[in-house]
């Protein structure tokens, strides 16, 4: 898949660090907020294995408060500004506003990746005017009250179809189908048995011939199974990661980018091995 300038290949599972400068993201809200900060992280994580650096500036956890427009934009245009100028690495912006998404990719992003999936207010439209890669996810509600009640007749039939809807919708608008990517959506709308069914049967989603993300560090998915903290949760992280690899998942979205380039490639030398 084209990136601006980079190519990436998804013959083996790349990696997204994740960015949030923010002062309420569930995990690492708060870290860093400094401009400064925020690059030194992204440095870190691509010096670590991170091909892709997610930068978010509206923490989409369970119950989080919605953010201003502007507020958005001046949290994330100078960071992604800085690590565009300064390090080798393909900027995710993490954000449903079409602002948002066209401030972002004009200072440097060259994916959008967005857990409304572009069905927020002219996401679409300005998506397909930008003409980057974006990664669509399925959320069932809205964060505020997503894990509020989640029910789904089939969770894998239902994520699959709402995902292929809007594979469609994408399409329809001009967006061409090398530039799609799909994210089931771990922890948003979903139980821990809706979580763990999806990760099971992951690879179906390898049917909407696109390219597949796997979100799931550090999440609740991992921490009310085993009854850990967030910052005691990177064992069940790199378990849950693996198993996404196994199902063919194309990119992994993590907190923990050296340990989880570790497992990437004990999964590629077995794979390689007569």
């Amino acid at each position: 898949m084209q990136f601006g300038n980079k190519q990436c290949y998804f013959d083996t599972p790349q990696i997204m660090g994740v960015l949030n400068v923010t002062p309420d993201s569930f995990s690492d809200g708060g870290q860093h907020n400094s401009i400064d900060d925020a690059v030194a992280q992204a440095q870190l994580m691509v010096d670590n294995g991170a091909v892709f650096i997610d930068v978010g500036g509206e923490s989409t956890k369970p119950g989080a408060v919605a953010v201003g427009e502007q507020t958005e934009l001046d949290r994330v245009v100078p960071v992604i500004e800085k690590i565009a100028a300064n390090i080798d690495c393909i900027i995710s912006i993490d954000t449903s506003k079409a602002t948002v998404m066209q401030a972002a990719v004009h200072a440097g992003a060259r994916l959008i990746n967005d857990v409304c999936a572009l069905q927020q207010p002219d996401a679409l439209s300005t998506a397909a005017k930008l003409q980057v890669p974006v990664s669509l996810m399925h959320m069932q509600g809205e964060p505020r009250t997503m894990q509020e009640t989640p029910e789904y007749g089939s969770v894998v039939g239902e994520v699959y179809e709402f995902l292929e809807a809007r594979i469609n919708a994408c399409l329809g608008a001009g967006i061409k189908h090398e530039h799609i990517i799909v994210d089931p959506g771990f922890g948003f709308g979903k139980t821990l048995e809706h979580n763990y069914q999806l990760l099971k049967h992951f690879d179906k989603f390898q049917y909407l011939k696109v390219p597949t993300l796997a979100g799931m560090s550090r999440k609740s998915m991992v921490g009310n199974l085993l009854n850990r903290s967030v910052d005691d949760r990177l064992a069940g992280s790199l378990a849950c990661a693996l198993l996404a690899c196994s199902k063919g998942a194309s990119i992994l979205r993590v907190h923990d980018v050296k340990e989880t380039a570790d497992i990437i490639k004990v999964f590629n030398k077995m794979n390689s091995t007569l």
